[in-house]
């Protein structure tokens, strides 16, 4: 079994936001299989699946992005999951909007999401695909500006981003993150040859 947890805050009004870009790219996944998410008795949302007979879960918790850790801890104990076979999709400010960058591991470089889930699985060893939602605010203005939402351009940007984290997240699900790695790297390439020039 693996679990895929995309980071965000609940409710309609964080819906668009920046921040929730996690829940959001786990909603199109989980379109495009058809999936509906479910609450548990415990603080998240899930929907369960099989890929190619492999089982996996998708996660999005009711806790806020402050206390994600709570619920991935909940969902790594109930599901008995490996940290090695946890994939977290969280969004990052370093990036330009709708850039993909894959991590096995490290820090929390500034995520308090992140932060959390360290925290409470007592570990940094856990796989994450950061997805960029740039940086285009002022000193001091960061909270307000992971809060706000994205506009329609943004969601554009963001749209042709979907088919290449589908991509990984499938790969991850079938043979964990060497393999999701190996994708990566064969996409960056595909993608750097068609902007040669002939």
């Amino acid at each position: 079994m693996r679990a895929i947890v995309g980071i965000g805050n609940p409710g309609s009004r964080h819906r668009n936001n920046r921040h929730n870009v996690g829940f959001k790219f786990l909603d199109f996944f989980a379109d495009q299989k058809s999936l509906t998410f479910k609450a548990s008795r415990f603080d998240y949302h899930y929907s369960e699946a099989e890929l190619s007979g492999m089982p996996f879960v998708l996660i999005k918790p009711s806790t806020y992005v402050n206390l994600s850790g709570v619920a991935v801890l909940n969902c790594m104990i109930n599901y008995n999951i490996h940290v090695n076979d946890l994939l977290v999709i969280v969004d990052d400010i370093n990036l330009d909007i709708g850039l993909i960058r894959i991590r096995k591991s490290g820090g929390d470089g500034g995520h308090n999401g992140l932060s959390s889930i360290i925290y409470h699985l007592n570990s940094n060893e856990f796989p994450r695909l950061r997805i960029g939602i740039g940086s285009d605010y002022k000193n001091g203005l960061l909270p307000d500006y992971v809060l706000s939402d994205f506009d329609k351009n943004d969601f554009l940007i963001l749209k042709k981003s979907v088919d290449t984290s589908t991509q990984l997240i499938e790969n991850f699900i079938l043979d964990g993150y060497h393999k999701m790695l190996n994708a990566f790297s064969r996409l960056k390439n595909l993608v750097k040859k068609n902007k040669e020039p002939e």
